[in-house]
């Protein structure tokens, strides 16, 4: 190391003025957003050197995002700092910033007589762990060069160590939405009472081009009046709202009703019923009704011989609620069935075994009817039997008929790499999970005829790498607003329980 010091000096050309700023990248940045060494405008980028040991012992993960980035990362300095005197004296980006590998001298010279290495020698003595030797390159940077120094860090833990021992750090904040407090409640749009008794008979009204301007393509408004009177509708851009267009009610073949029970869900049905748009993100907590709804609509435009839709396709990342369970035996199927076992509870409430009471006295010839057209339609027997496990022969549930045809497709989101989803509705639950790069590798496999909806809280997050604002979920929403083919929906009103409504919103 001594020797490539003597040969090249690390004295990176850093820009100097009022305005630029160095910033120093933690590894879990560059993981979280490869692309992120080019979004930071004409300031400065430098890299730990035991950044670079870090993304070597994740590169080998073949089945992980964090692998892929890695790897994308390696990639992209090599292009960027293609010898040893590029990586240590920096290079121009694009963006007009500079990029530079950085070495602590002080490290290296276990010198440690500097301020700032005394400082942090007395508040984080452990430099074996590589959280405290980034921070202290930091600290090196900060002390050698003149702009000011930035630690930028998704992980908490490293920014409090940092400010602790005098060194600034943020977030990355390129993907986070921007913080609207008044997002929580929708449009209104004031009209007069004539105004409001021509748009419920003809359908539709054209407004003013200033209330216009402050409206997005697809976005669910409230038509109200002096009077208290109020509607609801959606803006179809060009000034132009029109009245929801949604049926009575939403049916699996075999299943039981289901109707929107307030304002919100009518929205959302809306959105899921409209053949023009492709994308839904839809952000409610726990029991609005999320995945219900959007299962019921999606089986309600499926199973129909006119339907633009060959299947429904079902899935959600794998991450665990609490403590890990270890390995799971069995095929892939019962491997799954844990974690997807949320959309199998979905499917028997829409299509349960034993049909309420005011449904059970279908004449025998209706029956007969809806037999032979499940026959025909599955080319399957209505009814078959199959082992229950214990000895005995029991009826095949309703919904397992439509997953046996290939008409239901219920599967964990690590397959999906790789795939082109033609024809499908395709449900993405917990979207909230995903990180914004995920989450555009999931829509980019969509192809034309199909529709994906993401549904998701952005308040119940477990994974490490996202936040309420950084999430997939919100990021989708954010950058797709406005969009002739896109719609956002919010859910707030529980509809599970009493019970279920009151834990969401007080524990």
């Amino acid at each position: 190391m001594d020797q490539l010091l003597a040969a090249h000096p690390p004295h990176p050309q850093l820009k100097v003025g009022t305005r630029v700023k160095t910033y120093v990248l933690d590894t879990n940045v560059l993981l979280h957003d490869p692309q992120s060494l080019f979004k930071f405008e004409e300031n400065n980028l430098a890299i730990p050197v035991e950044v670079l040991e870090e993304l070597d012992a994740i590169k080998s993960e073949q089945s992980t995002e964090r692998g892929r980035n890695a790897r994308r990362v390696h990639r992209l300095l090599q292009e960027l700092l293609p010898d040893s005197r590029s990586m240590h004296e920096g290079v121009k980006l694009r963006s007009g910033g500079t990029l530079s590998v950085i070495i602590n001298r002080y490290v290296v010279e276990n010198n440690w007589s500097s301020p700032a290495m005394q400082r942090l020698r007395a508040v984080l003595p452990d430099l074996s762990k590589k959280d405290n030797r980034i921070i202290a390159c930091a600290l090196f940077v900060q002390e050698s060069f003149p702009p000011p120094t930035i630690l930028v860090t998704k992980d908490v833990n490293v920014a409090l160590k940092a400010r602790a021992v005098g060194l600034e750090a943020e977030d990355y904040l390129n993907d986070k939405v921007p913080e609207n407090p008044d997002a929580e409640s929708y449009p209104k749009v004031p009209l007069d009472i004539y105004g409001l008794q021509r748009f419920a008979s003809e359908g539709g009204l054209h407004i003013e081009s200033e209330l216009a301007e402050r409206l997005l393509c697809n976005e669910y408004v409230l038509l109200t009046t002096p009077e208290g009177k109020t509607m609801p509708a959606r803006y179809h851009g060009a000034g132009l709202v029109r009245r929801l267009r949604i049926p009575d009610f939403v049916k699996a073949p075999g299943g039981i009703p289901i109707r929107p029970r307030n304002l919100e869900q009518q929205f959302l049905m809306d959105a899921l019923l409209d053949e023009s748009i492709s994308l839904i993100t839809c952000f409610g907590k726990a029991g609005t009704g999320k995945t219900l709804l959007s299962t019921a609509c999606a089986l309600h435009q499926t199973i129909d011989e006119q339907s633009r839709y060959d299947g429904v396709s079902i899935s959600r990342p794998v991450i665990a609620l609490g403590s890990d369970i270890g390995f799971l035996p069995g095929s892939l199927e019962e491997k799954m069935r844990p974690w997807l076992q949320p959309y199998y509870d979905a499917l028997e409430v829409l299509m349960p075994s034993k049909p309420p009471k005011e449904q059970q006295f279908v004449s025998k010839k209706i029956a007969k009817k809806k037999k032979k057209h499940h026959e025909e339609m599955f080319n399957l027997p209505a009814d078959p039997p199959y082992h229950n496990g214990n000895g005995h022969l029991a009826p095949i549930k309703p919904y397992e008929r439509l997953i046996k045809s290939g008409m239901v497709e219920i599967e964990a989101l690590c397959f999906i790499r790789g795939r082109s989803i033609a024809r499908r509705f395709f449900i993405l639950d917990e979207a909230q999970q995903l990180t914004p790069h995920e989450v555009k590798t999931i829509i980019t496999r969509i192809s034309e005829g199909s529709k994906i909806v993401l549904i998701g809280d952005p308040a119940q997050i477990d994974n490490p790498y996202v936040d309420s604002r950084s999430n997939g979920l919100v990021y989708c929403h954010n950058r797709m607003k406005g969009q002739t083919i896109a719609a956002h929906v919010k859910l707030s009103k529980g509809e599970r329980s009493k019970l279920a409504e009151l834990a969401a919103d007080l524990l």
